[in-house]
Order: structure tokens, then C-alpha cells, then sequence
């Protein structure tokens, strides 16, 4: 969870008030991000936590 509640910092240090943001607590090691309900990242398919800046640039990427 430290992880998760780091990279919801970042996300919300690098589009201040753009978007809102949720945590929600899953199961099996579940990480997945969803933009306007397209899943753009998931932990489960790429077996990885994402790399710092990862996120912030996919979502940059899709805007």
C-alpha cells in the first residue's frame, strides 16, 4: 500500500486538481489505473508496480 499511496502523490503533484484521484484496496496484488474508465495500467498484466514517472506519462500520452 505505501507504494500505491506514493504514486497517488505523485498523479496529484503533477495534475493538481485535473482529476480524481481514488485508492481503492484490491486483492491478488492488483494494481490498475483507469482514465475516465479505460484501463490504462495494470500490475496484473505487466507483473510489475510501475517505475517512477511511468504513470504521469501515459496519462500525458492519452490527454
Amino acid at each position: 500500500m505505501p507504494q500505491a499511496t506514493g504514486l497517488v502523490a505523485e498523479l496529484e503533484g503533477k495534475f493538481p486538481g485535473e482529476f480524481d484521484i481514488e485508492l481503492v484496496e484490491g486483492d491478488r496484488g492488483a494494481f490498475e489505473v483507469e482514465l475516465d474508465g479505460v484501463l490504462i495500467y495494470s500490475k496484473l498484466a505487466t507483473r510489475q508496480f510501475p517505475r517512477y514517472a511511468e504513470l504521469p506519462a501515459l496519462i500525458t500520452d492519452l490527454l
